[in-house]
């Protein structure tokens, strides 16, 4: 399944269900907040419509190049679209870096079929 999310990734499956996880850690509880809703209303506008999963972070846990582990808590935020437009969601995910002064926004982009939906 390596590269499913080619550049058609609506020939195979009904929608895309992209997920971001928005770090709240290391930033004051303003700007976080601040951060988040902009982000909220911008995938609202652009997607018809956004979740975000605010009340609990998840703690999210990684290696840093220098051997030590690093932390942050995070909040997932999701969208439903037809299409996953890579380039997009690149330029999107490094404006996203800037705004919660990360290095890096983890986005994925995963196949959905709900029942809702008439078969292909």
């Amino acid at each position: 399944m390596a590269g499913f999310l080619g550049s058609d990734v609506s020939a195979w499956c009904v929608m895309v269900l992209i997920q971001l996880l928005l770090p709240t850690t290391g930033a004051t509880d303003d700007h976080t907040m601040t951060a988040l809703a902009e982000t909220r209303r911008e995938l609202a506008e652009a997607f018809d419509g956004v979740t975000a999963y605010l009340r609990s972070p998840a703690r999210g846990l990684w290696t840093a190049p220098d051997g030590h582990t690093e932390a942050d808590d995070v909040v997932m935020v999701e969208v439903v679209t037809k299409t996953f437009d890579r380039a997009w969601w690149r330029t999107y995910s490094t404006t996203l870096a800037q705004r919660f002064r990360q290095d890096t926004i983890h986005v994925r982009a995963l196949p959905v079929d709900t029942p809702d939906q008439e078969d292909v």
